[in-house]
C-alpha cells in the first residue's frame, strides 16, 4: 500500500464487495456476476498501470470504472433523486 492507486482501487473494490453482498441478500436485483468481475478486473489493471508509472491511463481507467459501476450496477437510483 504505497501509492495513491493502491488506496483508490482498494476503496473501489471494497465498495464493489459491499454492493455485491448487499444485493445478494435481497431479491430485487439480478445483477450478473460478470459485471462485478469486470469492475474488479479494471481496478486491478488500473492499479498495475498506476504503479508502473502510466498515470494518465490509470486515471482514465479509474474514472471509466466508476462510470461503469454507476451506469451498469446502479448503486444509486439517479432517476428517483431528480
Amino acid at each position: 500500500m504505497e501509492t495513491v492507486y493502491d488506496w483508490v482501487t482498494l476503496a473501489i473494490f471494497a465498495g464493489l464487495v459491499v454492493l455485491f453482498l448487499q444485493r445478494s441478500m435481497g431479491d430485487d436485483h439480478r445483477d450478473s456476476m460478470l459485471a462485478y468481475l469486470a469492475g474488479a478486473g479494471i481496478c486491478g489493471l488500473a492499479n498495475y498501470l498506476g504503479n508502473e508509472g502510466h498515470d494518465l491511463l490509470a486515471t482514465l481507467l479509474i474514472v471509466a470504472n466508476l462510470a461503469f459501476i454507476l451506469l451498469v450496477l446502479k448503486p444509486i437510483d439517479l432517476r428517483r433523486r431528480s
